[in-house]
């Protein structure tokens, strides 16, 4: 007679890990059953992994432009092997540190791909499992790009691009300007790489406020990474020389070729939904494999939750915690609700991040809108970095003075949009952001500058 479960996850990563630490705190009886690898995605080859990379290629930048305040390198040289191995061993420590967490809070842990035979019941590598509830957690995987088909050698997905210690190209494409992208361009460029980057779409970015995503496009374009927007990759041949990659305008349909030694596939992330046996217990997964939930995460079958980047994008780890932990606490018998005000963040230097409505989004949904901006040139805090390129804007409501929407380009923008993902949560005015004292001097003083502007009293920009 096998174990009966109060709650089974399927899949730890952030979301998954989670909710069954959360079910475990509430007193359930808790089993996590896991595919690949404990921490899934982000911990492994995800997030982690690449901000590692992202900050060991910004050190070596900052020493390549020392002498610009008097600090004399004669050489920076990456040492590729021993960076490989720095990333790894973050990667152990934070996966070690979840398995523990497992441990501590007496959540079960079994190895395998789970699928459902019933809507009490699992089957992991032939064994079958009984659950009184259930949060599926699965995750996504990267998107596949017809013609250039992965090999993790030449051509490569997000998790190829972490072994920057295997064969280090001189000539590289990134064929998608979103983060992933981005954040990889910016790691290869600032190693020695030669990198272009593709968006089939008019600007990297798509779904970004504009003049923020535009803005980030020309600052990388200054430091030598060529982007080009309404651009696709038509084909892909191997060579002695090179892959040479056929190149299309996708407005005038002109061809041209660019020859690179690696090809990144940053088309975008696809959930993994599908194979489940979910619609086999009345659970509906849609064409692309997405498993829709509602605020509660409930997905339509009671007893069968589902959290993640499985269920909707934004395909952001930080959402998927956020709804793990409502799953968990509606299946201990809560009536918890998951409130959407979700940041979003691209790690290049300068960082992006952006929470809440676009002006375009802002306007569609009826409201009169006001725009308040402060640029990084005007901050104090920004020159002693010698980080002056960015923008600070903020959306709001000119009836109800309501902040709607915050978008950031510059140092430490992860950071700084905690403050308007805060305000949002809460409900706050542009107003209240502008009557917040902030330290002086910092970066988070843009905001309260850019709130001012919005209602032309800023102090160290002109009121336009």
């Amino acid at each position: 007679m096998s174990t009966l479960y109060d709650v089974i996850v399927i899949g730890t990563g952030p979301g998954g890990y989670h909710a069954a630490i959360r079910a475990a705190q509430l007193g359930k009886k808790v089993l996590a059953v896991e595919a690949e690898y404990v921490g899934g995605v982000c911990l492994n080859v995800g997030c982690i992994p690449t901000k590692a990379l992202l900050h060991a290629a910004e050190e070596l930048e900052g020493i390549k432009h020392g002498s610009a305040f008097g600090l004399e390198v004669k050489e920076a040289r990456v040492d590729l092997k021993k960076l490989g191995g720095w990333r790894d061993g973050i990667v152990r420590k934070l996966t070690g540190g979840v398995s523990q967490l497992f441990k501590g809070n007496k959540v079960e842990l079994k190895t395998g791909f789970a699928k459902f035979v019933d809507k009490n019941t699992i089957e992991v590598g032939g064994e079958r499992i009984q659950g009184t509830t259930f949060i599926v957690a699965t995750g996504s995987e990267p998107n596949s790009l017809p013609g250039f088909e992965v090999d993790q050698k030449e051509i490569i997905d997000s998790t190829g691009a972490l072994r920057v210690e295997d064969k280090f190209p001189k000539r590289m494409l990134c064929i998608g300007g979103g983060a992933i992208g981005l954040e990889f361009a910016q790691v290869y460029k600032r190693m020695g790489a030669e990198v272009t980057v593709i968006e089939f779409l008019s600007q990297i970015l798509p779904a970004a406020d504009p003049e923020t995503a535009n803005l980030l496009a020309k600052i990388l374009g200054r430091q030598g990474i060529t982007i080009r927007t309404n651009t696709r990759g038509v084909k892909v041949d191997k060579k002695r020389d090179g892959l040479h990659v056929t190149l299309e305008d996708v407005k005038t349909h002109k061809q041209e070729a660019l020859v690179v030694d690696k090809i990144l596939i940053a088309t975008g992330r696809r959930p993994r939904g599908q194979g489940l046996g979910l619609e086999a217990i009345g659970v509906k997964v849609d064409e692309r494999g997405y498993v829709p939930a509602n605020e509660k995460m409930e997905t339509g079958v009671p007893g069968i939750y589902a959290i993640g980047d499985v269920t909707r994008p934004p395909l952001l780890a930080h959402k998927a915690m956020k709804e793990g932990l409502i799953a968990a606490e509606n299946a201990a018998g809560g009536n918890a609700v998951m409130d959407y005000q979700i940041p979003n963040v691209v790690y290049t230097s300068p960082e992006w991040a952006a929470v809440g409505m676009t002006e375009e989004e802002a306007s569609k949904a009826g409201y009169k809108v006001k725009v308040g901006k402060f640029p990084l040139s005007a901050s104090g805090r920004a020159m002693t970095l010698d980080a002056t390129d960015g923008l600070i804007k903020l959306i709001g409501d000119a009836e109800t003075d309501l902040l709607l929407g915050a978008h950031i380009v510059g140092p430490s923008a992860s950071d700084l949009i905690g403050e308007a993902t805060l305000a949002l949560e809460m409900g706050a005015t542009v107003s209240d952001l502008g009557l917040t004292i902030h330290a002086h001097p910092t970066l988070s003083e843009g905001i309260m500058e850019a709130a001012e502007h919005l209602h032309k009293q800023a102090i160290h920009i002109a009121n336009r």
